[in-house]
């Protein structure tokens, strides 16, 4: 259907779902949904694929032992759900609320061309790492800075590379990212790390482990690939050049979703995550959550699909 022809539908039709969100899990729910013959329509503010399209190569994803690019994999989905039905529109979602009509219970979408209506709706916003915001950074992200370890760690064997952050995150992938470089040297802010004693001790112990104290990093440097970073210590504003290959990014990590109201309290946790059972739903009914917005443990590509099929499943369940 043509987004002309779903404007139309504005304010004249209520949805059995609403998808919000285009990456693997929205994708995904959206597939499995239209497929069932529910009356579904995606709502993404970009492209489909979300932050998988920052990947450069995704080699863990199953079916494909030779890899296959974020993007590529991201359009294989989309034409997909598309191929069954499923209807996408491209527009930014501001805020989702309940409301009443005809005395039933339907949720308000509203976005920058409209209100929409539906009995359900499924959140697959994502969410994004904090970046440090320096030059070279967005240069660079695919070929040689990253934000996921498990998911480019095995780009790096026998390399040099940094990790920045001093969070358990941080460790714990640093102490994965052993596995494949050569030297892993973690630039943090501060003089002491402020992950859990066991992640440090693993950490000092690691003969790959190296550390660089007081330290930010004010540019990432090089021509075609990354080729070292610009430090400065911040107690001695010294400013020095270390070489590496790969910068790993783990200062936090940010979910995405619109404006949730009063509802807000029920579904977010003290860390900003929706809060799901293992159905994917949330603790309003009718709201179900998927992918990395979900408060959960491993954020990848598979388990987005996981997830956005368990939310089609039981969305499915109830609406009948």
């Amino acid at each position: 259907m043509s987004q002309d022809k779903i404007r139309d539908n504005i304010n004249k039709h209520i949805y059995e779902n609403i998808i919000i969100g285009g990456g693997p899990a929205g994708l995904t729910a959206g597939l499995y949904l239209s497929r069932s013959r529910v009356d579904v329509l995606l709502l993404e503010k970009g492209f489909s694929g979300g932050q998988v399209n920052l990947t450069e190569t995704i080699e863990n994803y199953p079916g494909f032992p030779e890899g296959i690019l974020g993007p590529e994999l991201m359009q294989r989905f989309e034409q997909q759900a598309v191929k069954f039905g499923l209807k996408i529109m491209n527009t930014n979602v501001s805020e989702i609320y309940p409301d009443d009509q005809e005395s039933k219970r339907v949720f308000v979408i509203k976005t920058d061309d409209g209100n929409f209506y539906s009995r359900s709706v499924i959140i697959a916003t994502g969410g994004e790492a904090s970046k440090l915001k320096v030059p070279g950074e967005e240069e660079f992200i695919g070929r040689g800075v990253s934000y996921c370890g498990t998911c480019d760690g095995a780009f790096f064997k026998d390399r040099e590379i940094v990790v920045v952050g001093g969070g358990d995150t941080a460790l714990e992938e640093a102490l994965f990212l052993t596995r494949f470089a050569s030297k892993v040297t973690i630039i943090h802010r501060r003089d002491e790390l402020r992950a859990t004693k066991i992640l440090q001790e693993r950490a000092f112990h690691n003969p790959k482990i190296h550390f660089s104290w007081s330290s930010i990093v004010l540019s990432i440097i090089g021509k075609t690939q990354v080729e070292a970073v610009q430090l400065k210590n911040v107690k001695t504003e010294k400013i020095t050049i270390l070489p590496c290959q790969g910068v790993f990014v783990f200062t936090g990590y940010r979910p995405n979703y619109p404006l949730l109201g009063d509802l807000e309290a029920r579904l977010v946790n003290e860390n900003g995550y929706i809060i799901t059972d293992d159905n994917m739903q949330a603790r309003v009914e009718g709201i179900f959550a998927c992918g990395d917005v979900r408060a959960k443990g491993l954020r990848q590509v598979v388990t987005a699909c996981g997830e956005g099929a368990t939310a089609a499943f039981f969305v499915e369940a109830f609406l009948k």
